[in-house]
């Protein structure tokens, strides 16, 4: 069943006359589309793209999310499963559930919504394949109850029923309903403006950044020399630009000139605008939105040791919440499959440890519990 198709909207924009007296580059570096629902896909994709701090945040955020593994409720067919989802096709590209699931949640932060499809072999009746979609082709509508979840694939300017809805996984962030919210949602705007200060860095240091000189000859004063001017300026501009195109392949030639000439570099009085505080006001905006501990993007910003525990807690708890959206996920395609080789038997996920830490402070309170409990014993003994 093709599910999924690709249609990329044309935008046209409309330019008013200006009367400036120098040019401007009206077009910008990394150009965000308008944040409307019609091209909220391909404004996030574009976001991820042009911010990478961003695109390093949810990339953290899906590896961080960490391993797991399904366990059968029949330990007989725990080998079966597990040969499934290691070699199950996903795409045309991707192998084993595991990438399936990394992609998915993937499409989760970044649109706020993911879909799957289970591509059933109609000659055997097993699953052959995972197929990750397009969220921005497919409707999200109530049917008769009011969990009733019925698809609606967009074919041009209209739906059309999917005729096997079970056969299709989705998922939403942060609503019940049918469109989930981006975990991107509120970063275009502060993006923009981020955009455009590194935009201004670059064109000030293309006006400034490369170095120019302005050689001034001044003849003396008298008459006979003051003839001979522009010969003397001809030659010394010669001369200084073979000396400017050895340079490029090494060469060190001296200038030497007779006569008062005058060299200064051009706009070395001017200084470049300092964006360290903007830029960082900005980004902490942006790092608050995607939960994510600076240090681990690669920014070293002051903090204690107390406080980056403290975001590392916070962290955990943020991954804990992927993981309880992506576990039913990970149980319709094992079920799914159960199903389709004639068993009965559930799946569950095990998830893997994220942080040792706070596996060691488990352990220590499960030990001083141990020590209070056993105190506690002896004092009622002796009593």
């Amino acid at each position: 069943m093709k599910l999924f198709k690709n249609k990329k909207d044309k935008q046209s924009s409309l330019v008013s006359p200006e009367i400036h007296t120098a040019f401007r580059d009206e077009k910008e570096l990394f150009p965000l589309p308008e944040c409307t629902h019609k091209y909220e896909y391909e404004l996030y994709e574009r976001l991820r793209s042009a911010v990478p701090i961003v695109d390093a945040a949810l990339m953290k955020i899906v590896r961080l999310t960490g391993g797991y593994r399904v366990i059968c409720s029949d330990d007989n067919l725990q080998s079966v499963l597990d040969y499934f989802l290691d070699n199950v096709p996903v795409g045309i590209a991707g192998k084993s559930v595991y990438s399936f699931t990394d992609c998915y949640l993937d499409n989760l932060l970044t649109y706020g919504s993911a879909v799957g499809e289970l591509i059933i072999d109609e000659n055997s009746n097993e699953i052959s394949g995972l197929y990750i979609g397009r969220t921005d082709n497919l409707e999200i509508v109530r049917g008769k109850t009011p969990v009733d979840r019925c698809y609606r694939l967009k074919c041009g300017d209209s739906y059309k029923s999917i005729k096997r809805p079970d056969r299709i996984l989705f998922t939403s962030l942060g609503t019940s309903e049918g469109k989930g919210k981006s975990l991107l949602y509120g970063l275009p705007a502060l993006s923009g403006i981020l955009l455009r200060i590194y935009q201004c860095i670059g064109q000030n240091f293309d006006r400034a950044g490369n170095i120019r000189y302005a050689v001034t000859y001044k003849p003396p004063s008298d008459s006979g020399e003051r003839s001979f001017a522009k010969e003397r300026a001809i030659q010394i501009a010669k001369e200084w630009s073979d000396g400017m195109t050895s340079a490029k392949y090494g060469q060190v030639k001296d200038f030497i000139a007779v006569g008062d000439v005058d060299i200064k570099v051009i706009g070395a009085e001017n200084q470049l605008y300092n964006t360290e505080i903007p830029v960082r006001q900005l980004l902490e905006q942006i790092i608050a939105k995607l939960s994510i501990p600076p240090f681990l993007l690669g920014l070293n910003w002051s903090s204690t040791e107390r406080m980056s525990a403290q975001q590392a807690d916070i962290l955990t708890s943020e991954l804990e919440y992927y993981r309880r959206l992506m576990t039913p996920v990970i149980c319709s395609v094992g079920n799914a499959y159960l199903r389709s080789v004639g068993s009965m038997a559930t799946c569950s996920v095990e998830w893997s440890i994220i942080n040792l830490q706070d596996e060691k402070e488990l352990a220590e309170a499960r030990l001083k519990n141990a020590q209070a409990s056993e105190i506690e014993h002896r004092l009622a003994n002796n009593i």
